[in-house]
C-alpha cells in the first residue's frame, strides 16, 4: 500500500482545523501529515504547538507569505509515495479520498483534480464565485489545450515524485494556475473526480478575493511562456 503524504497549509484556521485532522486521521491510508501554519494570529500556533502525534510534522513560518509557499515549504518534508493537498477550512470532505487516488493507484494518472463541478453534492453560493472558477477554468484550456472542469480546486493529487520535480514559485493562490500550467506543460496524465464541496462565505472565513482573479490570469498566462 502506497504512503499517502497529506500537506495542510494553514493560517488562522483555528476553529477548524481539530475537525478537518479528526477527518483526515479516520481515512484508512498509511499517512504522514505536513502541516504548514503560515504564521497565524488567531491562536492556531499555540493549538499546533500542544499537539504530540507522531505522524504529524508541523512547520512554522515567521511572517506570513500565502498558500503557495507553505506548500513549497512542505515539499521538502514529503517522504510518501503520493502526495494530497488538503485545506484546512472544511470546504474540502476527507471521505472522498479513495475516489482520488484510485487512478493513480492502479496506474492510469499521474495527477488527479478533485472536481466540484462533476456531480458531487454541494452547497449552493455565491453566482460570481463559480462564474469566475468556470472562467479560469476556460482560460486554462484554451491556452494549453485540455479539457478541465475545475482548475482552482483545492484537491490535487501527484505521484510523489512528479510533485517533487515541479519548482513552485508562486507565493499565495497563484499556486493554482502555476502548478496547472506545469502539469500541463509536462504533458502529464490528468485525471478528475467528482467530489462533494461545502463552501464558505466571506463571513464565514473565506480568502480567496476578487483581487486573487487577477494573480491567475496573469500566472496562466505568464507560465505558458516561462518557467
Amino acid at each position: 500500500m502506497a504512503k499517502l503524504s497529506i500537506i495542510i497549509p494553514v493560517y488562522n484556521e483555528k476553529l477548524t482545523l481539530p475537525e478537518i485532522l479528526k477527518k483526515v486521521n479516520k481515512v484508512p491510508y498509511e499517512k504522514e501529515i505536513i502541516i504548514v501554519d503560515d504564521a497565524s494570529s488567531d491562536g492556531t500556533s499555540a493549538l499546533l504547538k500542544g499537539m504530540n502525534d507522531p505522524n504529524i510534522k508541523i512547520i512554522y513560518h515567521s511572517f506570513n507569505q500565502g498558500k503557495g509557499a507553505a506548500i513549497r515549504t512542505a515539499k521538502a518534508h514529503v517522504t510518501g509515495d503520493v502526495v494530497l493537498i488538503q485545506d484546512a477550512d472544511l470546504e474540502y470532505d476527507p471521505k472522498d479520498y479513495p475516489i482520488l487516488l484510485e487512478p493513480i493507484l492502479d496506474g492510469r494518472a499521474d495527477v488527479v483534480y478533485g472536481s466540484r463541478f462533476l456531480g458531487g453534492p454541494h452547497r449552493v453560493l455565491m453566482f460570481w464565485h463559480y462564474f469566475a472558477n468556470m472562467l479560469f477554468t476556460l482560460i486554462t484550456n484554451i491556452l494549453y489545450n485540455i479539457n478541465l472542469t475545475d482548475m482552482g480546486t483545492c484537491y490535487k493529487v501527484f505521484r510523489a515524485d512528479v510533485f517533487k520535480d515541479i519548482k513552485i514559485r508562486s507565493n499565495r493562490f497563484g499556486f493554482e494556475p502555476e502548478i496547472t500550467a506545469k502539469i500541463c506543460k509536462k504533458k502529464l496524465r490528468i485525471y478528475e473526480s467528482p467530489i462533494s464541496y461545502s463552501g464558505r462565505t466571506y463571513e464565514e472565513g473565506k480568502k480567496i478575493t476578487w483581487t486573487d482573479g487577477f494573480a491567475y490570469i496573469v500566472s496562466l498566462i505568464r507560465f505558458r511562456f516561462c518557467d
